[in-house]
């Protein structure tokens, strides 16, 4: 085997290699984004008051 037929195999394997770790990386943030959204559709966490009246859930005075 010559050295540049080798040279070439080694950049082929780095490059193959690159790939793959983008790759992996890109699942895992997609996976992470999927699961923040169904966490978010199902209403896991504090609820929010966001789109509610003014006064609602705020401290009630339940000994009058």
């Amino acid at each position: 085997m010559d050295t540049m037929a080798m040279v070439s195999t080694m950049l082929a394997s780095q490059q193959g290699a690159l790939q793959s770790n983008i790759a992996a990386t890109l699942t895992k943030q997609n996976l992470d984004m999927e699961k923040s959204t169904v966490l978010t559709l199902l209403g896991a966490g504090q609820p929010s008051l966001a789109n509610v009246g003014p006064g609602v859930g705020g401290n009630l005075n339940v000994t009058a």
